[in-house]
């Protein structure tokens, strides 16, 4: 494989073969990847998060309902 240097573009390679454009800046490459990486963990964090929600949001309604009904029963003792 041969690679041809692209004209006013210090990082990027042509491969002579495939006639695909390389990069060969390391550097900036692993920058994107962990900044992917982060994004894509952030995304993993926000999803557990809203399900975190979900659950309270279900665990309240069944407390109130609860609530409500020791309430009401409350009442028929006392009446």
């Amino acid at each position: 494989m041969e690679y041809i240097k692209v004209k006013d573009k210090n990082n990027l390679v042509r491969d002579s073969f495939s006639n695909g454009i390389v990069n060969t800046d390391y550097e900036n490459y692993k920058k994107y990847v962990d900044s992917y990486k982060r994004k894509v963990e952030e995304s993993n964090r926000i999803q557990k998060l809203e399900s975190e929600i979900d659950n309270i949001r279900t665990d309240l309604n069944e407390i109130k309902d609860l609530l409500r009904n020791l309430s009401k029963w409350t009442q028929i003792k006392l009446s």
